[in-house]
């Protein structure tokens, strides 16, 4: 215990000792000045304990109170991580506290992320130091703090003492850009870049950087263009934000002309450059062109993060059984998947509808402890996806902490599944528990709801919508009511919502003209059809399907017809079974059977149990039983093992009385071990007795 404080008062005390030969000697060099104390403290302080010991041995042995010394005993106590003492130390130093103790403590706060101590730090400093020093490094460490915690207003105040100080340096004015950008005042950032004397790549990169940050990535690329005007060359960071902005903007070619640019100048391409080009091409929609960046540039087997953003892609853009591909391919086997990678896997397998290898994905998940919420409401959605709700359910009552995701995903899932009514009861759970629904819960409720018929416990979700400014806000929940509605047979409050959205795509549009199409409105539909052609939205398959229907039921021969051949010829539509089913459903009501009948002669596909359907329905209407049975006997050669044709034949018979025949048919069923799912139509009637209104209530 002796020893250091001996060595430390020998060092404080000694005074330096002349060379031999040095005396008498007038114009000897000046001897080498004594070390100071401090300098020995970092040899001998090699651990805390011995930082302690020391310390204690310098407060017995009076050694303490020594401005330069103490500042070095807070150095190492932040070094060790003992932020407490160094700021107990920090704060008994004698009232000459100067620039150097401020620096330390300062520097030390900031290596630990305690930003707000930072900031208070430094008013402290400019209360404590007469005149208030300036001191470019000093600056540069509030700044970077007062960026991290989003501080504008400490921001703006360091700008005032920056300029108050001196003529600004390059690099401190860059921190203010930075911290500007940070607060999201992009002018501000824009006028201290300005006022950079030297700009060098840092400043560049800043500027550019800031804009990208808040949603200005035109203004970053046309900065990068002025950048290139001024003959200074980016770095891998550079391209970095620029192709974020290209992502941003979903602009491929602009993103082709950066991953150009970085190839032409050498740019070196790191993990974080090789994942920015790879989600570029991803979120614009070039999967090959991603693969082909992955391939080049995580040659890596330990590249976690361009690994996952890989099976992220796939699985984001529709195909999933690449997703799959790429997680069991051997040369990456010696990684371990993240809780990012495995969620997109789950989703993946979701899509597919494998339960199996998402079983599996599950057992990984438990064994690499990867069971953190966002893999939990993976699992959820993925057993719902596949069909496996009990496990979905178990997986949902087995989270301690639910949030609205992990509510929106059982309740989408059950939704989706046909549980309507589960659904209904998790919706009534989350009210009760005090979650506030989003536009994905409201989606997933007014789905059940429209599943179920219940009227009331929609018009009940519609008003809350309406509340928390949902229906405004969410083109999905808009697209929900009006689905909702149609369903339901309220076509005039469909149309209401209809008109009432300011924004509409192609799915909303079908689903009104499907509201009209189930009402029996022929012309609504059409006409709904011919102002979506106007807004120069292309109709996909449903929109077709919906007006073709629309058609039918409402005997518009001519307009189905002119729409079919329109749809084949000039917008170059290739007809599904669907469709197909309509057309023969439209001329058989009509009671051009004959037509009918060569139609499905001409179809280039072999006729479904719809298209027969469609077609049996008909001569039952007008009383054709004789081509009925014509087509009875080409439909069974075609499909002589599935119950539901057999089904037709029966109807048909039934439809003229010939019910021995029928008697005949249905034995025939029975004793093929033939089965038909029952259909069923339902719609909700009694509202004061109804279940649902009580969750209407509580919702």
């Amino acid at each position: 215990m002796l020893v250091v404080p001996r060595l430390l008062r020998l060092t404080l005390t000694s005074t330096p000792r002349l060379q031999r030969g040095s005396v008498n000697h007038h114009h000897a060099p000046a001897p080498a000045p004594a070390l100071p104390a401090t300098f020995y403290l970092s040899r001998l302080c090699t651990n805390l304990d011995t930082l302690k010991k020391l310390h204690a041995s310098l407060v017995v042995h009076g050694l303490g109170g020594e401005l330069l010394l103490d500042t070095k005993l807070l150095s190492l106590y932040a070094s060790f991580g003992l932020l407490r003492h160094a700021r107990a130390l920090f704060d008994r130093l004698p009232s000459s506290r100067d620039l150097y103790s401020f620096r330390v403590m300062t520097r030390a706060y900031f290596l630990h992320d305690m930003h707000s101590r930072v900031v208070s730090l430094y008013r402290l400093m400019r209360l404590s130091l007469h005149p208030a020093p300036h001191d470019d490094v000093l600056f540069s460490v509030v700044l970077k703090s007062c960026a991290h915690s989003r501080d504008l207003l400490h921001a703006t105040l360091v700008h005032c003492h920056v300029t108050k100080s001196a003529p600004p340096d390059s690099f401190v004015l860059t921190c203010l850009v930075d911290a500007y950008a940070k607060c999201g005042r992009v002018a501000c950032a824009r006028r201290a870049f300005e006022e950079v004397p030297d700009r060098d790549v840092v400043s560049w990169t800043s500027m550019i950087a800031a804009y990208v940050q808040n949603d200005c990535a035109r203004e970053g690329l046309s900065l990068f263009n002025r950048m290139r005007e001024g003959f200074v060359d980016g770095n891998e960071v550079t391209v970095g934000s620029l192709v974020t902005a290209c992502t941003r903007l979903g602009s491929l070619h602009q993103g082709k002309w950066v991953h150009g640019f970085v190839i032409k100048n050498g740019i070196p391409v790191n993990s974080f450059l090789t994942t920015s080009l790879l989600n570029m091409y991803v979120k614009c929609g070039s999967i090959e062109d991603a693969r082909a960046v992955f391939d080049e540039g995580a040659s890596d087997d330990d590249d976690l993060v361009s690994w996952t953003a890989m099976i992220v892609g796939y699985s984001q853009r529709g195909y999933p059984h690449l997703a799959l591909e790429l997680f069991t391919n051997k040369n990456w086997a010696g990684l371990l998947p993240n809780s990012v990678t495995v969620a997109s896997l789950l989703s993946a397998c979701g899509q597919l509808g494998n339960s199996v290898t998402g079983k599996s994905l599950h057992g990984l998940v438990v064994k690499c402890g990867l069971d953190d919420p966002p893999v939990r409401n993976a699992l959820v959605d993925m057993y719902s996806k596949c069909g496996v709700v009990s496990d979905a359910r178990y997986v949902f009552e087995a989270t301690v902490e639910k949030d609205v995701v992990s509510w929106n995903s059982i309740i989408s899932g059950c939704a989706r599944s046909g549980e309507a009514r589960e659904a209904l009861e998790l919706f009534r759970r989350m009210r009760l528990e005090s979650f506030s629904p989003d536009a994905v819960t409201v989606v997933g409720v007014l789905s059940a709801c429209a599943s179920l018929g219940a009227l009331q416990l929609g018009c009940s979700v519609h008003a809350l919508s309406l509340k928390d400014g949902l229906v405004l806000s969410s083109i999905y929940v808009g697209t929900a009511l009006l689905n909702f509605y149609a369903k339901c047979g309220d076509a005039k409050s469909a149309r209401m919502v209809f008109d009432s959205m300011g924004e509409k795509n192609a799915v909303t549009w079908s689903a009104m003209i499907s509201g009209y199409g189930m009402q029996g409105d022929g012309s609504g539909s059409l006409a709904l059809f011919r102002d979506m052609l106007k807004e120069e939205l292309e109709p996909n398959e449903v929109v077709f399907t919906t007006v073709l229907a629309a058609c039918s039921h409402s005997g518009m021969v001519g307009e189905g017809s002119r729409l079919f051949n329109s749809m084949c010829g000039e917008l170059n539509f290739v007809p599904s079974m669907k469709h197909y089913a309509c057309m023969v459903d439209m001329l058989a009501r009509a009671g051009s059977l004959e037509e009918a009948l060569d139609f499905i002669d001409e179809m280039p596909v072999q006729p479904s149990v719809s298209v027969f359907g469609a077609f049996l329905h008909g001569c039952g209407l007008h009383s054709r039983f004789e081509l009925g049975e014509v087509a009875i006997r080409r439909m069974l050669e075609l499909h002589p093992d599935e119950a539901c044709y057999y089904v037709l034949v029966s109807n048909l018979y039934a439809s003229d009385g010939r019910w021995g025949m029928v008697k005949q048919v249905r034995e025939m069923i029975k004793q093929t071990g033939l089965n038909k799912v029952p259909g069923c139509s339902l719609v909700e009637m009694d509202l004061n007795n109804d279940g649902y209104a009580k969750v209407a209530v509580l919702s």
